[in-house]
């Protein structure tokens, strides 16, 4: 199981591109970054230059989205860093939340995604694309690979990136979530021709190191928050008393009055009070050394290939230095859990 970092760009740059090398130092596979250019710094900008002060790091957005940013733009800029750095980029991505959102925009259709999958791809590999009307391709970009992963929770968009992406993201850690997610997404593929097993299975989620879990949990609880902007679309969209989406899901977002897009991803978002400390525990990873190698286990039984620890916290120095000493070197051990 590789193991990543989710950091946001928030100013100055430097800290994020610190954070970034340290990353890689301590053994870390992936870098990825919120995309959401009004809230914070562009992050394509930032990629450039932590891909230059690196050498082995995959880095990319968790997650960008077809409404905010030109399809071909965004394969160019992959094919772009690809040739100045190696191919090392993957491409995360969403219909669309906080960036489409605090412009009073609207997630895009999964149709819409799975278009965009299509062109991103096609282009960032050095491939023609039919695109509004027109066959167009990259000509200085044959020696570019890029992947696409697809993030979502309902069951349309796990369908979709079944049959459409080359990895899942899942942003929380539930394993009971996990699994129906992960066999929804394998299904999809088998039904579409595809062999499952080439999908990426990537879970990103706070993980904080540490023996105080009320202080800990107060610093993770936005991601509760952040998720239940997502499960309240599917509520809307399915209904909260229906089979199709697992009750562990939708439950806990009947307490939700709001969300304030300023606070998003940060500790102490004041609306993520609803998220009761069951959905914390149950969706992020807390605790010393050994509680991170239990619920990693768990997860790598499921079929994860990743785990991206959203890095949001105060404790974010310390929890690098634990997963790079105490977690990264027996992650892949037999006995993890009892490592």
């Amino acid at each position: 199981m590789d193991i990543g970092i989710v950091l946001q760009t928030t100013p100055p740059a430097r800290r994020v591109i610190d954070l970034a090398k340290r990353a890689e130092a301590l053994g870390f596979s992936h870098v990825w970054t919120f995309d959401s250019h009004i809230l914070w710094e562009e992050p394509y900008v930032i990629h450039s230059q932590i891909l230059a002060e690196t050498r082995n790091v995959i880095v990319g957005p968790m997650v960008t989205n077809p409404a905010t940013r030109d399809w071909t733009v965004t394969a160019s800029t992959y094919a772009t860093l690809n040739e100045m750095y190696g191919n090392r980029t993957v491409c995360g991505i969403g219909r669309g939340d906080s960036a489409v959102r605090v412009t009073n925009g609207k997630p895009t259709t999964l149709a819409t995604m799975t278009d965009a999958v299509n062109v991103i791809r096609e282009l960032a590999n050095g491939r023609s694309v039919d695109y509004k009307g027109s066959t167009i391709t990259l000509p200085w970009a044959e020696k570019s690979e890029l992947e696409v992963w697809g993030a979502g929770y309902g069951p349309k968009a796990l369908k979709m990136i079944g049959e459409t992406c080359d990895g899942f993201i899942l942003q929380l850690a539930d394993t009971q979530i996990a699994e129906w997610t992960i066999s929804a997404v394998r299904t999809a593929a088998a039904d579409a021709g595809r062999d499952p097993d080439d999908i990426t299975i990537c879970v990103a989620a706070p993980a904080y190191v540490g023996d105080d879990i009320e202080y800990m949990r107060d610093q993770v609880r936005w991601f509760g928050g952040m998720v239940g902007n997502h499960v309240a679309d599917i509520v809307m969209r399915y209904g909260d008393e229906t089979d199709a989406v697992p009750q562990a899901l939708t439950d806990y977002i009947k307490g939700r009055q709001g969300y304030d897009y300023n606070q998003h991803g940060q500790a102490g978002n004041t609306h993520a009070d609803f998220v009761p400390d069951e959905i914390v525990d149950r969706f992020c990873i807390l605790g010393p050394p050994s509680a991170q190698l239990e619920r990693l286990a768990e997860l790598r039984e499921l079929g994860v290939d990743q785990f991206s620890i959203y890095l949001q916290h105060d404790g974010k120095d310390h929890t690098l230095t634990e997963y790079g000493e105490r977690v990264i070197p027996f992650v892949n051990e037999t006995k993890l859990a009892k490592t």
